[in-house]
């Protein structure tokens, strides 16, 4: 097992000492995600039941893809709150976005266009799982200049950064919040993203934790116990700030 954890434990899940998640896929039908309205109630409702009192959903925002506007979100969002109240169900939800940095991130900025944020400036931003921006840096400058702070979403997954140890200081050094999805500390997207991610607890460059929850097998595997043990280990050691999202 990855050398930052230890045996399998018997504990049962619990992720309630993070209170909030920061990046799922919780509104219906607008992306990769979650694809109807039953589906939605099932992952929040397991979300809940891992110790989850918040939940910041983040569809995808990428031109020709997935076409998401301020308005489609909002109103997605309005739409589970009212049916968790219909359904008597107790959970703060609430909704940003996760923007890939592409020309259309480029034009919202642009025009000033106000962004979905996390809390207060924080905004989640991602890149190509393909390739990075080439001006990745200047594009993370400008999202700094407009009075926002990037937060990089996943950076353990982006596979092109494997071989630039330095990377990951650079980007810290940029402005850029980190955030690991949960999933990588099980080795879930594969031994080499929970290597970084181990790297990056150790060199305590994390600053939060997200679900990045798109489906029933992601509630799944993070109801195993091992995933609530080693994140809980992690935050032992970092300065983790879902709870003040």
């Amino acid at each position: 097992m990855f050398s930052l954890f230890g045996k399998k434990t018997s504990e049962a899940p619990d992720l309630s000492f993070l209170k909030t998640d920061m990046h799922s896929h919780l509104i219906p039908g607008i992306d990769d995600g979650s694809p109807d309205m039953e589906t939605s109630i099932e992952l929040i409702q397991g979300l809940s039941q891992l110790g989850y009192k918040r939940l910041v959903t983040t569809p995808h925002v990428i031109s020709g893809m997935y076409n998401n506007t301020r308005e489609i979100i909002l109103q997605g969002c309005e739409d589970v709150k009212n049916e968790l109240t219909r359904r008597n169900i107790k959970m703060e939800f609430r909704a940003a976005a996760e923007y890939l940095l592409d020309d259309h991130f480029d034009f919202l900025l642009e025009k000033q266009e106000p962004l979905l944020t996390i809390k207060d400036n924080l905004v989640l931003v991602e890149f190509s799982f393909v390739s990075p921006p080439i001006d990745f840096k200047e594009k993370l400058f400008s999202i700094q200049i407009n009075g926002y702070r990037p937060i990089l979403a996943h950076p353990e997954r982006y596979g092109y950064f494997y071989n630039r140890p330095t990377i990951y200081e650079e980007l810290k050094n940029a402005g850029c919040l980190f955030q690991v999805n949960l999933l990588s500390l099980s080795g879930y997207y594969g031994k080499q993203a929970a290597n970084i991610a181990d790297q990056l607890i150790k060199k305590q460059l994390v600053d939060l934790f997200g679900t990045d929850m798109h489906h029933v097998r992601h509630l799944h595997q993070l109801q195993d116990p091992l995933v609530s043990s080693r994140a809980r280990k992690a935050a032992a050691t970092s300065t983790i700030l879902n709870s003040e999202i």
